[in-house]
């Protein structure tokens, strides 16, 4: 089994020298003034929120970006959108992507819509992933409900153990996917009624509570919250079509 190192600084500021780092995942880290020099190798993959990328002396970040964005449209409109109308527009667009998305998705067995590709989230755990996003920063943040937080929601890695546990989150659940679906749609209908009702004044609207306690204790508007679920849906939808692929030419194969 490889070594596993978590919640540690005990590589910040390191220097490895003529090492063997092949089949090396660095996951859910702080990665900033990350160097890779004089290195070589095969298949490596980057994967994150980088405000600059540079290879060999040549800055990628833009074309990097422009692309994603030629390829994910919807990753514009969650970014860019400011008004109630642009709201409105990127809520009706990231609708009929996973209205799409889970139409092919439940072409597949059951089965292969648990397996994770590269070690990433399956697609239900994607799904549970959102749950856990909309409950968060819609339920929580910004209607301020009872009991904003599905069991079946599931935070990203960085939450502990007892914070989830504290939530009344069941992380080793093993639903299927229309288990998962039934909150995770009806909060998506949440999220409908609340653009749909959406004015400028509200946008700027200072939310009575933060999405969970884990959160840092700071100001967060409604403008906020409804852009971090728009780009987490966006993000997110980037993922998973790109791994329904791998699981489709897996399921044509066996």
């Amino acid at each position: 089994m490889p070594a596993e190192y978590t919640q540690s600084d005990q590589f910040r500021g390191a220097r490895i020298h003529l090492c063997d780092l092949s089949g090396l995942e660095i996951r859910d880290c702080d990665a900033t003034g990350l160097k890779i020099v004089d290195c070589y190798g095969g298949n490596v993959s980057l994967g994150g929120g980088f405000e600059r990328v540079v290879v060999n002396d040549v800055d990628v970040t833009a074309y990097v970006e422009a692309e994603l964005d030629r390829l994910h449209p919807n990753r514009v409109l969650a970014r860019e959108a400011t008004s109630a109308a642009e709201y409105r527009a990127a809520w009706d667009a990231i609708e009929k992507q996973w209205e799409e998305t889970l139409d092919r998705a439940r072409r597949l067995p059951e089965a292969k819509l648990h397996e994770q590709v590269d070690g990433e989230w399956s697609f239900v755990e994607t799904q549970r992933h959102l749950l856990m996003a909309s409950n968060a920063w819609i339920g929580n943040a910004v209607l301020e409900e009872d009991a904003p937080y599905h069991p079946l929601g599931l935070p990203s890695g960085g939450m502990p153990a007892e914070a989830s546990a504290k939530l009344g989150l069941t992380l080793d659940a093993t639903p299927t996917l229309d288990e998962v679906l039934a909150p995770r749609l009806a909060r998506m209908a949440t999220m409908r009624r609340v653009v749909d009702e959406l004015t400028e004044a509200e946008l700027d609207r200072v939310c009575g509570r933060k999405p969970a306690d884990p959160y840092p204790d700071k100001e967060y508007v409604v403008r906020r919250c409804l852009t971090v679920v728009c780009k987490e849906e966006a993000e997110h939808h980037r993922y998973a079509v790109r791994d329904l692929t791998v699981l489709e030419a897996g399921a044509r194969t066996e």
